[in-house]
């Protein structure tokens, strides 16, 4: 695919390169699709490929017979799965104008054992639906086919009146009627309250905690940690994460399977394998289940009076087509289960569908795929907890692909300043190829090359000098008018010599300078660098005639692509256009190097002074701002004594500014919560923010006898220029008139409408959700707030009608939103205590409430759930403003993640090389003491790659961490440990000596030893540096077994490391043994290796004596049972 750009938008290119190639792939799966049907027995999927492959992707859009038989064969076909099933009823009468063949036996026939003389339902055209089921069915249906998105309160449990047999009713609608899906349900398994929505997060509440606590910086790790949670929460044979390439090719990016499969992880497979068809599908039913591939379909009757045919892309129960069965069976995939993993494409935003807010573009990323090699069901509710799970995992790979672009960005400017600076310094063009950096460090590619003044300059995998010309040739005489040029396939692009190349190059992009001056970026072919799913093909291995097996379609998409590469991405080609821009000035800036750096000097002096200037005029204004605001606001240094003290504190509190000032904060607040401003004030000296933390202050003078004053404040560091913590702001607000009332509130049992339905203005925003998600509470505060009245929201489903992301009352501004809604309110249900939530919406008149949400749970006199209360903190202005500053803070770190995220992808890479290095040593001639530094080496290496792993330190501090289980002997740990302390205990001229016992030594064990060796690093390491110059340590072992069963011991080993000298500090133990997570460096190191101890079953002790201190640490672990 090949573009010129002379001055169009990068973007709208971009996506109307994207439509014509979906246009065109379409027209490719119709004829594979046509051809599958046509050719009975002697399908080849070789050579369907082989033909369809000259589609032009590039070309104009071609519609024929075939590619609208298919069309309208998937979006009107008349098939259904067996396992359920459906009707088809008017929008208006709810009568039946189609049925499947099946649903008059599952849903009329007579239980034999509950038997009846009435007279019996009988399914027809024009038959109401409600005479079917049981009256309080009939009425939940009835109720639920009148709501305006049906979709929530799917699923709708109903009882067929004549078995009593239960079923799910799944309903959504199309134009002009509801197509209702009916799914058998197990007795055992019938639900007894919960609403669709809230029922199936409870189903995924563990799984998407995992993914929520996830931390960012590896798509690989996300993409596994996916896997995982689908494989548990299913249960099928094998879970695949599945991404779409840009040329809408597939990759098996992460899998965990059943033992005995064969494994796909890292395949790529053809784009044909998920017609495009599907794919538009899956943007609209993100989960689809096929239970049984080898079941025969049941057709649906329509009602020939019905003007159009029906469509059922919508149904649960929708048939796949034939040629998908037969690849799925031909996989050994009986049954499988897909999610749709979507995600915001770019920034740019488009109009929303029922909503005035503009919408972000979506596109399909991947899926998340299960198969199983037997038939396997999984209910409707199971089912849409793992659509919520796979709209969190979208979330996430947002933000991942976000931060991946960002980095890139980063290099991309990073390359392209350095560039710049080169070229300022030397006005030669040849300076961008033969120093470093150079054009290839700029975008991914295998070669570059510079054509100057007649001369080449070439880099990497590039075609030959008279290739190169050429190519120049070429671009001169068919692409005048354009500045430049990118394509993936140098041979669609239409350049004659591309077949001299192909097995070089294939993929160009290139940007005219000048009329004598190119640059050239170039590609590999894709099947050079990519693993596709028939690389094991044997030669001379054909396709089955009879099966359109996966790996024998790969090795002919093979020969399709051989001459494409990857291509150019967006930023990419943004990068290089930049360059193109930055060279062509680049000679008119260096005439007039001199006059521009005047004027950059000019420039920057002034700007420095009016830098100055407004900090000034900024300054000035927050302290006006703070002195005559309507929020409290209090100021203290490092020492706890108050420095600042606002006129409203002195209002408030009794006390004047000037004898404040001076007082120690603890003075000035009750006693009660003291503890908790000493905590706020200490954390907030160490630079961290407090948010909504509750005391109260001492009143004074005439306020004295009104009772202290509660405040809710959030405690912001202030710094000096070099960023050291000088002093604390304290941001707050009164609500002691709040908790006035909410104290009165929660001594009121029973009639809680007394309080809550009271318009005083001092009761905040309530309203409440009953157990089946219906809003069932709306007082005055929230009809102030919202603009919408009680009589206009209760009753309506408190999750989509009232608060969404569409058509609701109260339009949230994310689908993140309205999860993070959905999970606050399970939590409140489920009874769980939680902190204030942020939340915001739009109101009636479109303006954005940001405020606190505090959730609990709501009980009858019996202590029975019936549902949840919610109350809305809103916050002032001054809050906000501290909040404003709170989220500068958070992006702050955010930044640091980032960077933590690239130093360890910078480590990873060296590290890789060093384990290449020690492979490569393996293989030779080595002596017994070089083998022995060889292993101790790798040994480290192994520890260096397991705390890089460890991403999530309060994961492994709270318990949460698999050991592993290896064989070992303690003298490889042992010297593993103290050759990396050697080097220091050198300088410092310190003995160590091991007097532990070779018997010891040499006995085999069982447990996680590369963990091991890093907690006696850490431990040796800091009895090192507490021992004095030319000082001693030593290192013993003990260890005694306990018989467990005929063939494993329980071996408890105790370590014991002495040094001599005064000891480790106090301060630091203090870290290891207080388990204070607001450590020095050192600290946080004991307390992660006090936390391994602890999951090997173990302790640490520190014992001081005079001249000497020992660490304790005691392990227990296994050991085999050794004939005498």
């Amino acid at each position: 695919m090949s573009t010129s750009r002379p001055t169009q938008s990068i973007i709208s290119s971009a996506r109307t390169k994207h439509s014509a190639r979906i246009i065109a792939q379409t027209t490719v799966d119709a004829k594979l699709h046509a051809d599958f049907e046509e050719s009975g027995e002697s399908f080849d999927y070789s050579s369907s490929v082989h033909i369809t492959s000259g589609v032009s992707l590039t070309g104009p859009p071609r519609t024929d017979k075939v590619t609208s038989t298919y069309l309208h064969h998937i979006q009107k076909a008349k098939l259904i799965q067996p396992f359920g099933c459906l009707l088809a009823l008017h929008e208006k009468t709810f009568k039946v104008i189609a049925y499947s063949e099946n649903a008059p036996e599952m849903l009329t026939m007579l239980n034999h054992a509950v038997p009846s003389v009435d007279e019996q339902p009988v399914l027809a055209f024009g038959t109401n639906i409600t005479t079917i089921f049981t009256t309080p069915s009939a009425s939940a249906l009835h109720k639920a086919l009148a709501f305006g998105d049906v979709s929530l309160l799917n699923p709708i449990l109903v009882h067929c009146k004549n078995s009593g047999k239960p079923f799910y009713a799944i309903i959504h609608r199309v134009t002009g009627c509801l197509i209702v899906d009916f799914e058998p349900v197990k007795p055992c398994e019938v639900p007894t309250t919960a609403a669709g929505v809230l029922q199936s997060y409870k189903l995924a509440a563990k799984a998407i905690t995992r993914l929520q606590s996830f931390s960012s910086g590896s798509m690989e790790k996300l993409c596994d940690s996916m896997v995982q949670q689908v494989f548990e929460l299913t249960g099928y044979d094998r879970v695949m994460a599945y991404k779409f390439h840009e040329d809408d090719h597939g990759e098996v990016t992460a899998e965990i399977t059943k033992p005995g499969l064969e494994p796909y992880l890292g395949l790529h497979y053809p784009a044909t394998d998920i017609p495009q068809a599907a794919r538009f599908l899956f943007m609209k039913n993100k989960v689809r289940m096929i239970v049984d591939c080898r079941a025969k379909h049941v057709k649906v009757l329509q009602d020939h009076n019905l003007p159009l045919d029906l469509t059922f892309c919508g149904s649960t129960l929708r048939a796949p087509h034939s040629c998908h069965l037969q690849y799925m069976e031909n996989m050994n995939s009986i049954a499988s289960l897909v999610m749709a993993v979507i995600i915001n494409d770019g920034d740019e935003e488009v109009d929303g569908l029922n909503s005035s807010l503009p919408q972000k573009r979506k596109r399909l990323w991947g899926l998340v795929v299960c198969h199983n090699t037997t038939p396997r069901f999984v209910p409707f509710p199971l089912r849409y907890a793992c659509e919520f799970l796979a709209q969190v995992f979208a979330i996430h790979v947002n933000k991942e692909l976000e931060l991946e672009s960002q980095i890139h960005e980063k290099n991309i400017f990073r390359t392209q300043t350095l560039l710049c600076d080169m070229l300022m310094r030397d006005a030669s063009l040849a300076i961008i190829v033969s120093q470093n950096p150079n054009i290839m460090n700029l975008v991914k590619c295998d070669g570059a090359a510079l054509l100057s003044n007649g001369e080449s300059y070439r880099l990497g995998v590039t075609p030959t000098d008279l290739q190169l010309h050429d190519i120049d040739r070429w671009l001169s005489e068919c692409h005048m008018d354009s500045t430049g040029l990118s394509t993936d396939s140098l041979q669609d692009a239409g350049y004659p010599g591309a077949q001299g190349i192909g097995s070089l190059v294939c993929g160009l992009a290139a940007v005219r300078i000048s009329n004598k001056d190119i640059v050239f970026w170039f590609r590999s072919p894709t099947a050079n660098e990519v693993r596709w799913g028939g690389a094991k093909h044997e030669a001379g291995e054909t396709d089955v005639g009879t099966k359109m097996h996966p790996r024998s379609s790969f090795k002919a998409f093979l020969d399709v692509v051989k001459t494409r590469s990857l291509p150019w991405k967006d930023y990419e080609m943004d990068a290089i256009h930049s360059l193109q821009l930055i060279l062509r000035n680049a000679f008119i800036v260096a005439e007039n190097l001199d006059i521009h750096t005047k004027t950059i000097h000019s420039k920057l002096d002034e700007l420095k002074l009016e830098g100055i200037q407004e900090l000034e005029a900024v300054t000035n204004e927050m302290v006006r701002l703070i002195e005559t605001a309507t929020a409290p606001i209090l100021a203290v240094g490092v020492d706890g004594i108050v420095n600042g003290w606002n006129t409203k504190m002195s209002e408030l509190s009794g006390l004047p500014v000037e004898k404040a000032i001076g007082n120690h904060l603890l003075t000035l607040v009750e006693d009660d919560p003291t503890e908790v401003v000493k905590k706020m004030l200490r954390l907030a000296l160490q630079g961290q923010e407090e948010n909504n933390i509750h005391f109260e202050i001492k009143t004074h003078g005439s306020k004295a006898d009104s009772g202290s004053i509660s405040l809710v404040a959030n405690a912001c560091p202030s710094r000096d220029l070099h960023d050291n913590v000088v002093g604390v702001c304290f941001v707050a607000q009164d609500i002691t008139g709040q908790k006035i009332v909410m104290d009165k509130f929660t001594r009121i049992e029973g009639d809680y409408k007394a309080i809550v339905q009271n318009p005083n203005p001092l009761i905040p925003p309530i309203f409440g959700m009953d157990e089946f998600g219906w809003c069932s509470e709306w007082n005055p505060g929230m009809t102030k707030l919202t603009g919408w009245d009680r009589d206009e929201v209760v009753d309506k489903m408190l999750l989509g009608e009232v608060f969404g992301t569409n058509t609701a009352y109260c339009r949230l501004k994310t689908r993140e939103a309205f999860l993070n809604l959905g999970v606050a309110l399970n939590h409140a249900m489920m009874g769980r205590e939680q902190e204030k939530v942020p939340f915001g919406f739009f109101s009636r008149n479109g303006k954005y409430v940001e405020c606190f949400l505090c959730l609990s749970k709501k009980l009858d006199r019996e202590g029975t759930l019936t549902g949840v209360f919610c109350f809305l903190q809103l916050a002032s202005q001054e809050l906000q403003m501290a909040l404003h500053f709170q989220r500068l803070s958070e992006q702050t770190a955010v930044k640091r993640l980032k960077i933590l995220a690239y130093m360890k992808t910078q480590i990873s890479n060296p590290l890789s090389g060093i384990i290449f290095s020690w492979k490569m040593l393996e293989d030779m001639e080595l002596g017994p003491d070089q083998r022995r530094l060889l292993h101790t080496s790798s040994q480290c290496q192994r520890q260096l790659s397991k705390i890089l792993e460890d991403s999530d330190l309060d994961a492994i501090i709270d318990g949460y961490l698999d050991l592993e289980m290896d064989q070992f002997t303690l003298q490889e740990v042992l010297v593993a440990s103290i050759s990396q302390v050697t080097a220091k205990s050198v300088e410092k001229r310190i003995r160590i000596r091991n007097d532990t016992t070779k018997e010891i030594m040499t006995e085999t064990l069982y447990g996680d030893c590369i963990r091991l060796q890093q907690v006696l690093a850490d431990f040796l390491m800091i009895a090192v540096n507490s021992t004095p110059n030319e000082g001693q340590l030593g290192v013993s072992c003990t260890l005694t077994k306990d018989h467990l069963g005929e063939s494993v011991h329980l071996a408890h080993l105790e370590i014991r490391i002495t040094h001599s000298g005064a000891g480790v500090s106090g301060a630091l133990l203090n870290q290891l043994f207080d388990n204070d997570r607001d450590t020095s460096e050192e600290g946080i190191s004991l307390l992660i290796s006090k936390k391994l101890v602890k999951f090997m079953n173990g302790d640490v002790q520190y014992l001081r004596a005079t001249g000497k201190s020992s660490f304790i640490i005691k392990v227990v672990l296994a050991a085999a049972k050794v004939d005498k």
